[in-house]
């Protein structure tokens, strides 16, 4: 049974990979009714077997052929009942299917039509293949992560497809909602991750117009240059995460580290260098476990870095149900969460077209 604060609201998503299925799973762990349209025939990457991809959880499925009249058809009558339909194509594509804005919101002028690409609609690139690397490259953002003296290093696909793509799709096909329920009236909303990922960095750019943030990897206050925002080997190999700040933080996380120095020289990056040894073979000398406890519940700001694997035995993590089981499965929980409205997973991912019929007779009734 779907709960949440998006029950009721019916939404297509087109079939592809990465941030479109993401977002689409965000909506269904919010309440709605999420049909997932499996385009037979179609090609892409298949990393985990959609029966089993955790970003299909709580939605359903319906088979179309998008190349035949036929598909065609079954996908406008379904748009007309939606309120929502986002697609994954590059420009030009769903038009050339029959299911462009245009064909959709004559259909349905109600509807929230919702692109998600890497470039946009529009712009030289706008036609060209990518992935989250290629996109964000452009903006800044590949370029302020890593070390000093080696390459810059992706942050998996976690700043462009799902932060500057998934989110930002999430956030407009809701703001498309709001507007449509009050105005009567659809639009199109054009989600590209150049996009999103550029206004993610706004306050990165913001600092360096303002001459406090250096144009170079590993030498700032958020990116590793700071020897008191960043991580470091203990001595079972494992790692210690530290965030310490501000200087109430900063006073305690020495205090507890075992070093003294002088809280007036934190802010001044001609020391860092030497802080950032004296930090390194304190921690270099206990384990994570020993480290952990130094450093429990207290307002250092330092965690022990835990692995995929450790993650869901953490105390906290485990008392705040950050992981359920659904079907057998241990997997994240939907966030955020509702006092009178919370989310929840709906269901595990289904088979592709394993709800054909029954959303037919659902939706078209």
């Amino acid at each position: 049974m779907r709960q949440g604060p998006l029950c009721g609201v019916r939404i297509l998503e087109v079939a592809g990979i990465g941030p479109g299925p993401f977002c689409g799973m965000v909506l269904a762990d919010l309440g709605a009714d999420v049909v997932r349209l499996e385009q037979s025939g179609g090609r892409g990457i298949t990393v985990v077997p959609r029966d089993r991809d955790l970003l299909n959880r709580g939605k359903r499925t319906v088979a179309v052929d998008l190349r035949t009249p036929e598909g065609v058809s079954r996908t406008l009558a379904l748009v007309e009942r939606a309120e929502v339909l986002f697609e994954p194509f590059r420009p030009g594509v769903a038009e050339r299917l029959g299911i462009g804005p245009d064909v959709c919101l004559e259909r349905n002028p109600r509807l929230v039509y919702a692109r998600m690409t890497g470039w946009g609609q529009t712009g030289p690139l706008s036609s060209t293949a990518g992935h989250d690397i290629t996109y964000i490259a452009p903006t800044g953002a590949l370029h302020a992560i890593g070390g000093s003296d080696v390459p810059p290093f992706p942050p998996l696909n976690l700043v462009g497809d799902f932060a500057g793509g998934s989110m930002y799709l999430a956030v407009g096909i809701l703001a498309g909602l709001i507007e449509a329920r009050v105005s009567g009236r659809g639009q199109v909303v054009d989600a590209a991750i150049c996009d999103g990922t550029a206004h993610l960095m706004t306050p990165f750019f913001n600092m360096l117009d303002h001459g406090v943030w250096q144009d170079r990897r590993e030498a700032n206050l958020l990116d590793g240059g700071a020897p008191f925002y960043g991580c470091y080997q203990t001595s079972d190999g494992k790692y210690m995460a530290v965030g310490a700040i501000e200087p109430q933080f900063y006073d305690e996380f020495v205090r507890r580290l075992g070093i003294e120095v002088e809280a007036a020289d934190q802010m001044d990056p001609r020391g860092w260098p030497a802080l950032r040894e004296r930090v390194a073979t304190a921690f270099a000398a206990r384990p994570r476990a020993e480290w952990a406890e130094i450093f429990d519940r207290c307002d250092a700001c330092v965690t022990p870095v835990y692995s995929l694997a450790e993650a869901r035995s953490h105390p906290h993590l485990v008392e705040r149900g950050v992981f359920v089981d659904c079907d057998g499965v241990v997997q994240p929980a939907p966030a955020p969460r509702f006092s009178r409205t919370p989310g929840a997973i709906s269901g595990p991912p289904a088979a592709p077209g394993a709800h054909t019929e029954e959303v037919l007779a659902d939706w078209l009734e």
